[in-house]
């Protein structure tokens, strides 16, 4: 009885967190309308909007606890689920232990900030102008981060008693045993590191050997950060205390920032996009316009996913929804399965660059850069690399028939189409595309206040086409809370562990070391790129970028690079491993989508492989020509 009620707490609590983001994007095209229309903006949305933010989170977090959907890396325990489900057991057991001691921390770290803002009245906004009480959100906070700790509690009793029903004896005893094996070992390394009171580069440098084995283990990516970024603020503070403070403070300070309330409203964007079936319509358009080429149908999933990128800015999303629409087709008409998913999960890589493009917004964020600056930038190269993916495509058609397949079947069996209704088609996207990225060109539009508008839009097209019902919006609704939850608090987690960094000067060191030693830009970013295929092999997009810039900018700065341009080759460089086993993100996301076993990971991975050799070269083309990225910057 008491868990069914606590179940459905964290139901009600996840319901309300994604009621809250949907408001969101009401308020922000209410104050567009206003300050455009009636030269009268509401008041206090930048403090409304950002604050609710940090609510959002904590509201959904337990939920995304429950349903799993924190991103981790996977491979090591698939491995040994086979041959040792105790240990795999146990092992999840340790990993749940551990985040209710972290979801715990940030409750009794967040407690003291609570009180305090409630007895004194603390409020956002200017006084005589606007303000609203931040004493509510602090709790919020608080009650969030308790839940989640006794949902990962809940789980942690459920997986002990499924360890117990596993087996039991001296046959289980040893991989028991080992499952203790990491959280000894890590605590005997902070003992020995406080104790020793070795030099802060020291501990930085454990600290990050520590995360990345956490993560490899299959740690919750967020988990982890938070714990060792925890670990080595106590470790450097000598003070438990200070570093359960820092860890409070980093949940509510991180994502109360406005331009961070574009993840949420880019996200529901695209499955607005996503929901009104405007990729199967801009498919149908390309397949049309395209046909003609040999190799037409090809090109024509090229053109359709820039396209579709160019509304939705997800990576993964135009995987999913391409693998269903366009690799059926293209079997259909003569195509080998293998390069029809290997396309498909090619191509799709176009949504996190074309602009608007989620990763290239966190970037900015980080990077602290202009994120209309970075859209700007990633034009031309989106371009090339979609001319390149359609090149190829042609190329491949004509050298290797055998790879591709029958391309004269799929001539001669394109479906006839009218061009009205070509342009039928397409004009939706059309019209995304002028309102969202004119808008930002134009300054009309923040990028938080274009993903609003995008999402309003988007809607509005999924109601007039009547693909949108209750139950659709719900869904809808509910997947952009999941995946807003899940990148939002990967941020707070990167921004503990950047802190905990920056305290070390191990970054600055690296930038200074490597400064000196010669390799110049060029070497470094050779060096870099190699890192980011290697961590793409094994770690999603958002990850890679949120554990690597620390690192990585202050050595930019030394270099004298353009954190720009650097931003579309990290981005570009990053995408690699959507493609690339063990983990490939847009592999895996085809696979589900097709739900087909005659097509298998290794099948999607070898088709996919030409299109990993063509984003690498124009990766390299982008590292060695900055103008290519600069040009429209004028720089």
């Amino acid at each position: 009885m008491l868990q069914r009620h606590f179940t459905n707490l964290v139901g009600w609590m996840n319901g309300a967190g994604v009621v809250w983001v949907f408001a969101l994007m009401f308020l922000i095209c209410a104050d567009i309308t206003g300050r455009t229309v009636f030269d009268s903006p509401i008041r206090g949305v930048t403090e409304m909007v950002s604050l609710s933010l940090v609510a959002c989170v904590f509201l959904q977090i337990a939920y995304a606890i429950h349903r799993a959907r924190l991103t981790r890396a996977e491979v090591v325990v698939n491995k040994v689920q086979a041959s040792q489900p105790v240990l795999v057991s146990d092992w999840s057991a340790v990993l749940l232990g551990v985040g209710c001691l972290i979801f715990a921390l940030l409750a009794v770290g967040a407690w003291p900030d609570f009180i305090r803002a409630a007895r004194t009245g603390e409020f956002a906004g200017v006084e005589g102008i606007f303000t609203i009480p931040v004493w509510p959100i602090k709790m919020l906070l608080v009650v969030g981060a308790a839940v989640a700790a006794l949902e990962c509690l809940r789980q942690l009793v459920g997986r002990l008693a499924e360890s117990a029903r596993l087996g039991g004896g001296a046959a289980a005893s040893m991989p028991r045993l080992a499952a203790l094996i990491v959280p000894v070992l890590i605590v005997a390394c902070v003992a020995i590191l406080w104790a020793a009171g070795v030099e802060q580069r020291t501990v930085g440098g454990v600290m990050i050997a520590m995360v990345l084995l956490l993560i490899a283990l299959g740690m919750p990516i967020a988990i982890a950060l938070l714990l060792v970024g925890f670990l080595g603020l106590a470790i450097l503070k000598q003070d438990f205390g200070i570093a359960t403070r820092t860890l409070a403070l980093a949940a509510e300070g991180t994502i109360s920032e406005y331009v961070f309330a574009a993840v949420p409203l880019f996200v529901l964007m695209g499955l607005f996009v996503n929901a009104s079936d405007i990729g199967r319509d801009a498919f149908r358009a390309a397949q049309r316009i395209f046909g003609w080429i040999y190799g037409g149908l090809g090109v024509a999933t090229v053109a359709a996913n820039a396209l579709f990128a160019a509304i939705t800015g997800i990576s993964i999303a135009s995987a999913a929804i391409f693998s269903k629409i366009a690799v059926p087709e293209m079997v259909r008409q003569g195509y080998t399965a293998r390069f029809a998913v290997g396309l498909t999960a090619g191509s799709s890589v176009l949504g996190m660059l074309i602009p608007p493009s989620l990763l290239l917004i966190i970037y900015g964020v980080i990077a602290e850069v202009s994120i209309g600056g970075l859209f700007i930038a990633a034009v031309i190269p989106g371009i090339l690399l979609s001319i390149a993916f359609a090149a190829g495509v042609v190329l491949m058609a004509w050298l290797t028939p055998g790879f591709v397949g029958d391309v004269d079947q799929a001539r001669a069996d394109t479906e006839s189409m009218s061009w009205l209704d070509v342009l039928l088609g397409i004009l939706p996207v059309f019209a995304l595309i002028i309102l969202v990225l004119g808008g930002i060109y134009g300054g009309v539009f923040t990028p938080t206040e274009a993903g609003a508008a995008g999402a309003f839009a988007a809607m509005l097209i999924a109601l007039v086409k009547r693909r949108l019902d209750w139950a659709k919006l719900w869904e809808v609704m509910r997947e952009t809370g999941q995946v807003s939850v899940t990148i939002l608090f990967l941020i707070i987690a990167a921004s503990t562990f950047s802190r905990m960094l920056t305290l070390t000067e191990l970054p600055q060191d690296v930038a200074t070391f490597l400064g000196s030693t010669g390799l110049g830009m060029f070497g470094f970013l050779a060096a870099y790129l190699v890192l980011l295929i290697i961590l793409g092999t094994v770690l999603d997009s958002t990850s890679i970028l949120l554990i690597l810039l620390p690192l990585a900018l202050p050595v930019i700065g030394e270099l004298g690079g353009n954190l720009i341009w650097f931003g579309i080759v990290t981005v570009v460089g990053i995408e690699i491993g959507l493609m690339t086993p063990p983990l490939g993100l847009s592999v895996y996301v085809i696979k589900s989508s097709l739900d087909d076993e005659s097509i298998s990971l290794g099948t999607i991975f070898a088709g996919a492989f030409p299109f990993v050799l063509i984003t690498l070269a124009i990766t390299i083309l982008l590292m060695a020509f900055p103008g290519l990225s600069l040009w429209l910057l004028g720089l």
